[in-house]
């Protein structure tokens, strides 16, 4: 079962910009909007409430948009990010051009970034993010590419008794498996107080729609509370898998300027780390969420 939004969505058309689905459940790219002028300059005047409402239903609907060719700064990411909600700050990852904007980098010698693995961003947060805005400043020739896995899809596949166990099932979170590549133990150490484990349901609902999914990743997801080791470690192997399946993905080839915004509680994502000693320079800036129930 492949449905792209929950029973009693009503389809309706977007008015300010074109759409044009990139994936069967998921992923759309959003022609007809230059991000710098006036949506960074805030949505939130000149008219323009009903732009971020039409924007923000495509997020809801796709759960991931792309934008191509935008000509950004720092700072205009940054803008067009605030309009839906307080902005993060991570002091686990390289800071960009501002306290909210974090940068990957990668290039020969550079210290390696977030790729190779599927994972949502900093669910071990007790108010992981909401979602998250990614500009490309610098592409490979070839390779670099993104992945998204739509994660109502994987819930709504599984088994109907797989989703009965975890229906009222709490995961642990922590940010030591994800980031023990990056860091020695002292310098992990250092975080430990302020990133403690913490605990989310495996299924979680979107404050809207309303539609369940799952929450659970290979990053930073430990075990299941209250289950045994090995019953706890076999479900969420499984439950992990899900993201893998193509049929609930869509995948961006990146250019120069490109922009992605997903919504970080319906979606995970994968960095495709094949292009050699190439060059890629992005920039992400995070919003901040809700406590998952």
């Amino acid at each position: 079962m492949l449905r792209r939004t929950p029973d009693g969505w009503t389809d309706r058309p977007y008015e300010r910009f074109e759409v044009v689905p990139q994936g069967a459940t998921l992923g759309a790219e959003i022609r007809g909007l230059e991000l710098s002028r006036p949506l960074a300059a805030g949505l939130r005047v000149c008219g323009s409430a009903g732009l971020r409402a039409e924007l923000n239903r495509a997020l809801l609907e796709w759960k991931v948009l792309f934008f191509r060719g935008q000509v950004l700064t720092s700072e205009s990411l940054r803008e067009f990010a605030v309009n839906w909600g307080v902005l993060e700050t991570n002091p686990l990852l390289a800071q960009g051009d501002t306290k909210e904007v974090v940068r990957f980098e990668k290039a020969a010698g550079a210290v390696p970034t977030f790729e190779n693995v599927w994972h949502a961003d900093v669910t071990f947060r007790e108010r992981p993010a909401l979602g998250a805005v990614l500009r490309l400043r610098e592409v490979p020739a070839s390779g670099g590419d993104t992945l998204w896995a739509d994660m109502a899809a994987a819930y709504d596949n599984l088994p109907s008794e797989i989703r009965a166990r975890i229906g009222g099932a709490r995961a642990v979170h922590d940010y030591l498996p994800g980031f023990a590549r990056f860091y020695s133990p002292a310098q992990l150490a250092l975080f430990q107080a302020e990133f403690p484990p913490v605990g989310h349901p495996a299924m979680r609902r979107r404050p809207e729609p309303g539609r369940r999914t799952l929450f659970v990743n290979a990053s930073f997801t430990t075990r299941i509370a209250g289950w045994a080791e090995a019953e706890s470690d076999r479900m969420l192997r499984l439950l992990c898998q899900q993201a893998q399946v193509p049929e609930f993905q869509v995948w961006w080839r990146w250019q120069a300027g490109d922009v992605a915004f997903w919504d970080n509680r319906a979606a995970q994502h994968y960095a495709v780390n094949d292009y050699g000693t190439a060059r890629r320079v992005a920039e992400r800036v995070a919003i901040a969420g809700d406590r998952p129930y």
